[in-house]
């Protein structure tokens, strides 16, 4: 007959360091898995923190009849497309909201990101909103988490994310994301531009550069990159035809290690499932038909060190404008329509 492993309570005096209650507590927690559990996986459980879909839930339970008429709209609506570098998709800002709902907006934004690139980026996302900051920023929810199709977006300054537990279909991120960080008051130093949260992303691109060869440095090297003008920026062409700079298929085996590279840290930034989903849906696409491009324009310095370059698919497009400061506007999806 099986029977369970039992729960040891130890008597030495190190347990007394880590607390009967504490132990207890994990104990209980953990009882329920027995015979196929443990105290440890256990413990592991109660440690993970909700994801940001379930913080999405949670900051709509939370809202009062005044703020719902502010900030949620049904879903589809208009403004859940809308994109730009700086604006706010509704006049209530995030200062505004009690205690409660500004954390849980913060862990929703901290969720979306990786563990490492979180803290810089939303130490981007302060400096660059002024005084107030974070608090500055402003939010929507479209449908109703929990029901059906859902969304929360939250923007600012050199701020766009989106939050939808996949209800849009085939889309990365929900839709189209913009990021940036101005480093310091004023102009960035070219070459390096010091303190900026994004430059090395630039910084990869750049060594892909360096690695081309003669020819295949004049077919990535454009004149200008694409004027800036909200959704119109991030329009995807549905066809390799037109696109800019030189094809991901031309590149030799090395070189494409190093083009894998540079979609690895545009991605690091972010959750490992939007990263992972971006993947897949680039993928599905074809790698080989990415096209990349460096500009002329915009070299800050004029030292060739390209500090606006892009990645271009049939349906993705990453455009990076580091003049003066960092733009990056981002559409993934399975396909232009």
């Amino acid at each position: 007959m099986f029977m369970p492993n039992k729960i040891v309570i130890p008597s030495c005096d190190c347990f007394d360091a880590f607390s009967r209650r504490d132990f207890l507590k994990t104990a209980a927690a953990a009882t329920f898995l027995l015979p196929f559990g443990s105290v440890v996986e256990a413990a592991d459980k109660l440690k993970k923190p909700a994801s940001a879909e379930t913080l999405v839930g949670q900051l709509y339970k939370s809202l009062n009849e005044k703020q719902r008429a502010e900030i949620c709209f049904p879903f589809g609506h208009e403004l859940q497309s809308k994109i730009d570098n700086a604006w706010y998709i509704t006049k209530s800002r995030v200062e505004g909201m009690n205690q409660q709902q500004q954390e849980l907006i913060r862990e929703i934004f901290v969720g979306l990101h990786s563990e490492e690139y979180a803290k810089p980026v939303m130490e981007a996302v302060e400096h660059d909103n002024g005084e107030k900051g974070f608090g500055d920023c402003s939010i929507a929810l479209f449908g109703e988490p929990g029901t059906g199709k859902f969304q929360f977006v939250f923007t600012g300054r050199h701020v766009t994310r989106r939050c939808d537990g996949d209800s849009v279909a085939g889309t990365a991120f929900g839709g189209p994301i913009f990021y940036g960080h101005q480093a310091g008051d004023k102009d960035e130093e070219p070459a390096n531009h010091p303190g900026n949260a994004y430059w090395f992303q630039a910084k990869r691109a750049n060594e892909l550069f360096a690695a081309l060869d003669g020819k295949q440095r004049q077919a990535a090297l454009k004149e200008r990159g694409r004027p800036e003008r909200k959704e119109q920026t991030v329009k995807l062409k549905g066809t390799t035809n037109g696109l800019e700079g030189i094809p991901m298929g031309q590149l030799t085996r090395d070189q494409k290690e190093l083009a894998r590279k540079v979609m690895a840290d545009l991605l690091a930034p972010f959750r490992k499932a939007d990263a992972e989903e971006s993947m897949k849906l680039i993928e599905k696409s074809g790698f080989d038909n990415l096209h990349m491009a460096f500009y002329k324009n915009g070299d800050l310095g004029g030292d060739g060190i390209w500090d606006v370059w892009q990645i271009e698919g049939p349906a993705m497009v990453w455009y990076f404008r580091g003049d003066p400061h960092v733009h990056t506007w981002v559409h993934i999806r399975e396909s232009a329509v």
